[in-house]
């Protein structure tokens, strides 16, 4: 397969990871969310707040879609909802090798307490963050225990994390 997707939690290190194994694989990278900002003009959370979640899951559909078709040697990092989407994951598991990052609760809450944008899927529940968290993970669970292959990057560098990745690969 000439794909590698990379997919899991936001702040699991999905873009940061992809462009180091980009670079190490002497691959092309794309970031979903990265093209659809791009495409859309705006930022995800004013998509989410202008034209809705649905939105802007058809413009991550056909993101994901044209990847999938393109005949580009690539790593995918894509948004962490994306493969929850039934069409989304069937489109690329059959043409991608998928890698699921994933990080503790409260690591992912001290990742995203820094950041300077606001996740609309988090900002929605209006719970606490670490609560919105532990929520939203409990929801996409099953989705991303489909993944075969995990990757635990709590307390790993992206550097560290991508050595991890290209190890399971390699098994």
């Amino acid at each position: 397969m000439n794909k590698l997707v990379l997919t899991g939690f936001m702040a699991t290190g999905k873009s940061a990871v992809g462009r180091c194994l980009a670079a190490r694989l002497g691959r092309k990278f794309f970031d979903t969310d990265h093209i659809i900002v791009r495409r859309a003009g705006c930022s995800i959370e004013r998509i989410f707040a202008i034209h809705g979640e649905a939105h802007f899951r058809a413009l991550e559909r056909a993101v994901i879609k044209e990847l999938a078709l393109s005949p580009d040697t690539a790593v995918i990092a894509t948004g962490g909802g994306s493969l929850v989407d039934e069409v989304n994951y069937w489109t690329l598991a059959p043409v991608a090798r998928i890698v699921c990052l994933v990080a503790r609760p409260e690591v992912i809450a001290a990742r995203l307490a820094g950041a300077a944008t606001v996740r609309p899927k988090l900002a929605e529940s209006g719970l606490p963050l670490k609560e919105a968290i532990a929520r939203l993970m409990e929801q996409r669970a099953g989705a991303y225990a489909r993944i075969g292959t995990v990757v635990d990057s709590s307390e790993l560098t992206i550097a560290q994390t991508a050595d991890r990745v290209i190890q399971m690969l390699e098994a």
